[in-house]
């Protein structure tokens, strides 16, 4: 009897099985960051205002994230504990879970959407907007969060269909919304001549198809687990579980929303809208840096979990030691790109004189510790397909609240301007460090039979 997708995760050759599933998954996480990089690569070169409107644009960043961060809420929460489940043979709490998870993201977003409403212009004000750039953003932030229920699907269900080893499907879900998007952009902006309104709109309007195209997946008989209405109400034991799991993720991407208002006041202080732009494009090749390290790792997740779940737990430390061995190598070979050729990146979204000298200058610092990133990330996965959530949420901390936060404030009162870039690598490579000592001391405790019974 031919095997289904889900039980392959426990039986296929782990090197050919962690392939078919990171592929689609690194695709998928590349085109995903294309929906924003994309919008900036043509605001950027948008005639006379393309770098204010694209410091504007940036500055809506911390909105974003946030919005991004309650689907990872939910989605990289409830995932791993549905794969599992699945590893159990418990299907049946696997959908009351993704149940759960649907309710509490339309809770979400219309949330989101009505509180940001009200009080996106103050906020933008205190993110660093001038009088200059504040027009750009708003016009751009209020057509986005029309989109926020898309978002919130697209993003956060999609976990549960490549925890169910159908990457290539959750693959697809982001490829049809990025080619609609790409194809929408320049006519939006440039033909329609709609500005920084255009970018967004094409943006909604293709996380919108995305969006349809998960919920029909996850409601066929294709998928391993479905919505169902009877999984609706919430149940506040799985909701418990979902979100102690899923606080960390949901901390790395909002703590990305608070550094970014604590990076770009202080470039604003400091230095001013070129200084914040140039911080857009930083973190613009950052998410190019950091996206196929995630998308990596979100494939091979649902391995670790479904072979935990089934006891397999040979399968799990294998799958963890070539995980990290990956990452490592990626976001070194990044690193060294970005350090040596930071002018071929900076290209990419504006063609400003100015704004491109000093990208091409602070690039190399401000991308230094990305090469020990990939190893954090490793551990990271490690700890969440496992459903550690304390470790999970202490590493998130590290990173950004811990020491980037604190960094970004103290080290310009001693090297002025260029201190808020000096913060990044130093709080990259401390947190990686952190994650790698604590990863080898705990290993052996977390996979294992007492270890799985604790998670009920």
């Amino acid at each position: 009897m031919e095997q289904t997708k889900e039980q392959k995760l426990g039986t296929m050759p782990l090197p050919r099985l962690m392939a078919s599933l990171a592929i689609p998954s690194v695709i998928a996480q590349l085109i995903n960051v294309l929906y924003n990089i994309i919008d900036r690569m043509y605001i950027g070169h948008i005639p006379k205002v393309g770098p204010i409107a694209l410091t504007g644009v940036g500055l809506t960043f911390p909105i974003i994230m946030l919005i991004s961060a309650f689907s990872a809420f939910i989605g990289a929460g409830g995932a791993p504990l549905a794969s599992i489940a699945l590893g159990k043979g418990d299907k049946e709490r696997a959908e009351k879970i993704l149940g759960n998870g649907v309710s509490v993201l339309l809770i979400f977003s219309i949330s989101l959407t009505i509180i940001f409403m009200i009080f996106k212009r103050p906020l933008l004000f205190l993110f660093g907007a001038s009088d200059q750039t504040i027009t750009y953003a708003v016009n751009y932030i209020t057509i986005y969060l029309m989109g926020t229920i898309f978002v919130q699907f697209a993003l956060g269900l999609n976990m549960f269909i490549s925890s169910q080893g159908q990457a290539r499907t959750a693959m697809l879900s982001v490829l049809i919304g990025a080619v609609i998007n790409i194809i929408l952009d320049p006519i939006f902006i440039f033909v329609l001549n709609m500005n920084v309104q255009g970018a967004a709109l094409a943006t909604i309007i293709s996380q919108a198809v995305s969006a349809v195209w998960v919920v029909k997946f996850l409601l066929s008989e294709k998928s391993a687990i479905r919505i169902r209405r009877k999984n609706l109400a919430i149940d506040f034991s799985i909701l418990k579980n979902i979100m102690a799991l899923g606080i960390s993720p949901f901390i790395m991407q909002a703590t990305e929303s608070a550094i970014n208002i604590v990076l770009n006041r202080g470039l604003s202080i400091y230095g001013g809208d070129l200084y914040v732009g140039s911080m857009t494009i930083l973190q613009s090749v950052m998410q190019l840096a950091v996206v196929p390290i995630q998308g990596f790792t979100q494939g091979v997740q649902p391995i670790i979990s479904y072979n935990f779940g089934a006891r397999k737990f040979d399968r799990v430390k294998k799958t963890y030691r070539l995980t990290i061995s990956f990452t490592f190598a990626v976001s070194t070979i990044f690193c060294l790109l970005t350090v040596f050729c930071p002018g071929m990146f900076a290209g990419i979204f504006t063609s400003d004189p100015e704004l491109l000298a000093l990208v091409k200058k602070v690039m190399p610092i401000f991308m230094a510790g990305i090469s020990i990133f990939g190893i954090q990330m490793g551990c990271q996965t490690t700890f969440m397909g496992l459903g550690q959530a304390k470790i999970s949420l202490f590493i998130a901390l590290l990173r950004k609240v811990i020491l980037l936060i604190p960094l970004a404030l103290i080290l310009p009162k001693f090297f002025g301007v260029m201190g808020i870039y000096y913060a990044e690598p130093i709080s990259d490579i401390t947190a990686a460090t952190t994650a790698f000592t604590i990863f080898l001391c705990v290993r052996k405790k977390i996979v294992s039979e007492e270890a799985l019974s604790r998670l009920g």
